[in-house]
């Protein structure tokens, strides 16, 4: 089977449930959206999130993927950055358990974490202190933590670091990898415009965005977006939310309704989306199948608090995955 690599931020998540949107207000983080913050603010965040129920899991949008295809038994790797400090301990354990292979460097700073807010309506918040993760840089990057893989994975929170993103890229397909890149959130695709519709043609291979991305990329809406991006790469794929996602390549478009379930929290929904996509394109079944699978692995993750399927779902997934692919 086809291997894939990630990269990412290695982040753990703190998250808590909000009972109104009064404290994004309170912290000036705009509801959706995702701020990167300095070590002054997140001491601010902390003081709020301690007050609130909250819970600690490993998180970063490309490693929430990339253990979501380990669960579905694909070969994985994880390549970013931790500190040596408990944060940095857990991360490390975490992917271990879900035996994914570590690229992972070690440094003496403080570990990442994204505080995340959900809202009542699910919607999350994140002021993120990215620390350590921070620090991955071009130039550590080696052509042997891409050999073996055929798919490399970039979470678009990285695309704020140009150099680090184009040598990666170049890297990946000098060994024969399939780049796809997930565009993460607006407001990074705001900030960074330019950047990606530079490498988008030239690099990227699949990508992934919501509409709200896609918007503040090409100020199209999610299907005027979905056509023009399959026109710069093999698959485009732009999620919208609760209605579902379109998906696009060689001209062939598909749409493929979300399931209807109880919603929580949508944190991790598009990484475990992603995960499923992949995993129908590892077993070669057609876009629809591929964009059923993703959805159905969004619809599990929504249910619950956090980015991760709990552990006892894993067998009625694969189950359901077989099934649709039939």
């Amino acid at each position: 089977m086809r291997k894939v690599l990630g990269m990412g931020n290695a982040l753990v998540d703190v998250l808590a449930i909000i009972k109104d949107d009064n404290l994004l207000d309170i912290l000036n983080l705009p509801k959706g959206s995702m701020q990167l913050i300095d070590n002054s603010k997140l001491e601010i965040i902390n003081s709020e999130i301690n007050k609130l129920e909250k819970n600690i899991v490993s998180g970063g949008s490309a490693s929430n993927t990339i253990i979501g295809l380990a669960r579905l038994g694909v070969e994985t790797g994880f390549l970013g950055r931790i500190g040596s400090d408990f944060y940095g301990q857990y991360y490390k354990d975490d992917l271990k358990k879900h035996n994914v292979k570590s690229h992972l460097t070690e440094v003496n700073e403080a570990s990442g974490v994204a505080s995340t807010f959900i809202s009542k309506d699910g919607e999350r918040t994140f002021g993120t202190y990215l620390g350590a993760a921070a620090l991955l840089n071009a130039d550590e990057l080696k052509g042997s933590d891409f050999a073996g893989y055929d798919f490399f994975y970039i979470e678009g929170y990285l695309v704020q670091s140009h150099e680090l993103i184009k040598k990666a890229i170049i890297l990946a397909k000098q060994a024969g990898a399939k780049v796809i890149l997930d565009m993460a959130s607006y407001n990074i695709v705001e900030d960074n415009r330019d950047f990606l519709l530079e490498i988008i043609p030239q690099y990227v291979d699949i990508v992934f965005a919501n509409e709200e991305e896609a918007k503040a990329l090409l100020n199209m809406d999610a299907e005027a977006a979905v056509s023009h991006l399959a026109k710069e790469v093999d698959i485009a794929i732009v999620k919208t939310g609760s209605k579902g996602s379109w998906v696009e390549s060689n001209g062939e478009k598909t749409f493929v309704p979300a399931l209807s379930v109880n919603c929580k929290d949508t944190t991790g929904a598009g990484d475990l989306y992603a995960a499923g996509f992949i995993y129908g394109l590892i077993n070669n079944y057609n876009l629809n199948i591929c964009a059923q699978i993703g959805t159905l692995l969004a619809a599990y993750v929504i249910q619950e608090i956090g980015a991760k399927i709990k552990e006892d779902h894993w067998g009625d997934i694969i189950k359901e995955i077989n099934r649709i692919s039939k």
